[in-house]
């Protein structure tokens, strides 16, 4: 895959439907805070551009807790670290993307919830069920310029429709709707600093202390550790191409503040009856949920601001994000499940076996991500976008803290890196039940919660957390044995081009031809490398309709061998093993290459840096500086 197609893939698989839902909700209920998030990712999509994509790839390794088992040897972090992000697909993807995208059918077409989640399921089957990873990622490409195209054309409408960024401000800011009779209302009012990014460092929304330390580990997870995202780069054509892909998808994260956040800000100020509700009783009638509606802010916008031809449109751009979103995340379940789990199980399962159980096991995600529809109901607090980050923040901290010191830290052994994911593991998930039990109360109700849910807010737990695991992990390391010297062989940064041969390279397609450049670059899916490698031979035609069709379903592609065609077939079987591993490319660039990369990396953390200080400012020293000086709201 060239850049284009990387980068698009990268931003399709992450903005999907629970972003223009979340985003735009967390926009209408507190303010530009969210986009800090969206700014955030900027930075650190690069990190795994420049940091650990060269020492994925020049580990050659298929899944990421792959790279843990050549890193460390031993199959239980691998093992632990799959069925983790299995759950965290489940808890913070699967069933917020089929909740969030069913949403908006509800809205848009009056239909019933659920009803809604299966035509969902039905449409992104289609496209994962009889694809692979290539087929993922074209169509990623094609809807990720419906999503731009549209969302812009949004913006657009929705900027005109409110009278520019200053009557935006007015309006959002106007409390004359809310009704203050009613005691412990404060909650309801605007806030302050909602035209703000990064805030006070006690500041329940967003602290920018908290945000800075607490959330980049877990947007180092979510980018550079995380299946879904990575096995995106691990399909570029070189390394030069992946980093590109990784900048195009940094320049992207610069939409979602405008295209967004800014939009939902706009939504609450037209419709402040309706996503700005502040009463329980009015919410539960409006959107059945009586801690607020504004999770419907961005389809409030488009079934009211939008022109009926382009409503369509947008529907088309909601089931893009959300089919993108999901392809991406079956797509690298099923790879995580039948590469890291299964395989360990059964050691000789063949490819369509494979194939099969990664669909079934899908099937079986899907299921308990609809079950878990209900939960997220009533846990995310009207803002389903901050549901998510905060689950995250209690789960990935630890994964985060482990891939970057088994990365950068050469002394790091399995011992330390396994305890300490189990000790991270432990404390976060406390957390997590506390926030199950004592969920957020309604606008309006006091707030009893314990102090450590109430008063120690997510982003400062994920710091606490982020830190608990590195010292257990620098600690338990110097307490036990050192590694094995081979584990470090193409599996640190310091250590990513050097060309010794390991002892654990005993498959043909890891053993580097000795023409090709020392060190070479592995950006096959080992899903499709192994389909290549091995084939399903049928003798004779019987059951050949049948079997064609499950072969297409499963996305098991068959060589035949016809009667005494054995030699051809064998030909044609090393023909095809030998093109997969001409696919190795050196990590070596091109001085051209290398230099615009640079450029690129440098002018996109400095634009980065620049949204966060001008949106950070209070507004009337800049943007609102000529607006009337008799404004309450200055």
């Amino acid at each position: 895959m060239t850049w284009v197609f990387v980068g698009a893939s990268l931003f399709a698989s992450n903005i999907g439907s629970e972003h223009f839902i979340g985003l735009a909700g967390s926009g209408a209920a507190s303010g530009l805070g969210v986009a800090a998030f969206e700014l955030n990712a900027m930075i650190v999509i690069q990190i795994l551009g420049w940091i650990f994509l060269p020492v994925f790839i020049a580990s050659s390794v298929a899944t990421l807790p792959e790279y843990m088992n050549k890193r460390f040897g031993g199959n239980r972090i691998r093992i632990y670290l799959s069925i983790l992000s299995l759950i965290l697909y489940i808890f913070t993807k699967i069933s917020v993307n089929l909740y969030s995208g069913a949403l908006f059918i509800k809205l848009a077409l009056g239909w019933d919830l659920y009803y809604s989640v299966l035509l969902v399921l039905g449409l992104t089957g289609v496209c994962t069920i009889t694809g692979g990873l290539a087929a993922v990622i074209y169509t990623e490409t094609i809807q990720t310029v419906i999503m731009i195209v549209g969302g812009l054309a949004l913006m657009i409408i929705s900027y005109l429709k409110i009278g520019g960024y200053q009557n935006l401000y007015l309006k959002y800011m106007d409390t004359s709707n809310i009704n203050m009779s009613r005691p412990n209302l404060e909650c309801a009012l605007p806030k302050q600093n909602s035209f703000q990014i990064l805030r006070d460092v006690s500041d329940p929304d967003m602290p920018w202390l908290g945000f800075l330390l607490g959330q980049t580990p877990s947007s180092i997870w979510y980018w550079c550790s995380d299946q879904m995202m990575v096995q995106r780069t691990l399909a570029a054509k070189s390394l030069s191409h992946a980093q590109g892909g990784t900048l195009l998808a940094g320049y992207l994260k610069i939409l979602p503040l405008f295209m967004i956040v800014i939009p939902g800000m706009i939504s609450r100020a037209l419709f402040p009856d309706t996503v700005g509700c502040s009463d329980p009783q009015t919410c539960m009638q409006v959107c059945d949920s009586p801690n607020g509606c504004s999770n419907i802010a961005y389809p409030m916008l488009i079934m009211n601001v939008m022109p009926v031809g382009l409503k369509g449109v947008m529907l088309a751009v909601m089931l893009a994000a959300l089919m993108s979103d999901l392809t991406s995340i079956f797509n690298s379940s099923s790879t995580l499940f039948t590469v890291d789990i299964y395989s360990q199980l059964k050691k000789n399962a063949s490819n369509k076996q494979l194939m099969i159980v990664g669909r079934l096991f899908v099937l079986f995600m899907v299921g308990v991500g609809i079950v878990w529809i209900p939960v997220i109901k009533n846990m995310q607090g009207a803002q389903l976008y901050i549901y998510i980050q905060s689950v995250a923040a209690y789960l990935s901290p630890p994964i985060a803290a482990v891939y970057l010191l088994a990365v950068l830290w050469k002394r790091a052994n399995e011992k330390g890196a396994f305890w300490s994911l189990m000790i991270g593991m432990a404390v976060g998930l406390v957390r997590m039940f506390l926030d199950f039990i004592y969920y957020e109360k309604p606008c309006g109700q006091i707030d009893d919660r314990p102090a450590i849910v109430k008063n120690f807010h997510y982003l400062y737990f994920a710091v606490m957390l982020f830190w608990i695991t590195v010292i257990s992990m620098i600690i338990i390391s110097l307490l036990s044995r050192k590694l094995e010297n081979f584990r470090l062989i193409r599996t640190t940064y310091w250590t990513r081009m050097v060309a010794d041969k390991r002892p654990d390279e005993t498959d043909d397609y890891r053993i580097l031809n000795q023409s090709m450049d020392h060190n070479s670059e592995v950006i096959l899916n080992e899903m499709e490398l192994k389909a290549s490698k091995e084939t399903e031979v049928e003798d004779g035609v019987r059951n050949e309709c049948l079997s064609g069709l499950m072969n297409f379903v499963c996305g098991f592609e068959q060589l035949r061998q016809q009667k005494g065609d054995s030699k051809k077939f064998q030909i044609q079987k090393q023909s095809e093993a030998k093109r997969r591993i001409e696919n190795f490319y050196s990590l070596n660039q091109s001085k051209k290459s290398k230099l615009i990369l640079n450029i690129n990396l440098i002018l996109i953390v400095l634009i980065a840096i620049g949204l966060y200080i001008f949106f950070s400012i209070p507004p009337q020293y800049h943007i609102f500086k000529n607006l009337n000086k008799n404004s309450t709201y200055l």
